[in-house]
């Protein structure tokens, strides 16, 4: 889960992009991860997520991220959870089971503790995500 992203000689790849990977046959007993999705196609990217918050110092919560793509799908992921902070950048990976290429929209939500004041408030400053084959933002 922390092998992203890849090495300077690049992924191991399988399937039909297997011919791709320049040390395919350099290496005994060479191991291969494929992260899936539960539905089908069952394909997933991996994408590293950089979320920077704005708003006051110090709140009980989630964050979370919904990605939305060009045929009307969401899914939504959980970013972090408990003591959240303006001063610090979340970091998280992800597998999504959307199409980087064919997302459309991604919409950042913050849900509070029950017992959060009512005048608090938080945003996204920034959101970064940088997507694992080709190291884009």
């Amino acid at each position: 889960g922390e092998c992203f992203p890849c090495p300077k000689e690049g992924c191991p790849m399988m399937g039909h992009c297997a011919d791709r990977f320049p040390f395919k046959l350099e290496r005994v007993d060479q191991k291969y991860f494929l992260n899936t999705a539960a539905d089908e196609p069952f394909a997933a990217w991996r994408q590293q997520v950089f979320v920077k918050l704005s708003g006051v110092r110090k709140i009980k919560g989630d964050i979370n991220l919904i990605f939305y793509d060009t045929q009307g799908h969401t899914k939504e992921y959980e970013i972090a959870n408990g003591d959240l902070s303006q001063d610090e950048v979340y970091t998280k990976y992800l597998d999504v089971e959307i199409n980087p290429k064919n997302t459309t929209k991604i919409e950042f939500l913050w849900n509070k503790a029950i017992f959060t004041l009512l005048w608090a408030r938080l945003g996204a400053e920034t959101v970064n995500i940088i997507h694992g084959e080709d190291g884009r933002r």
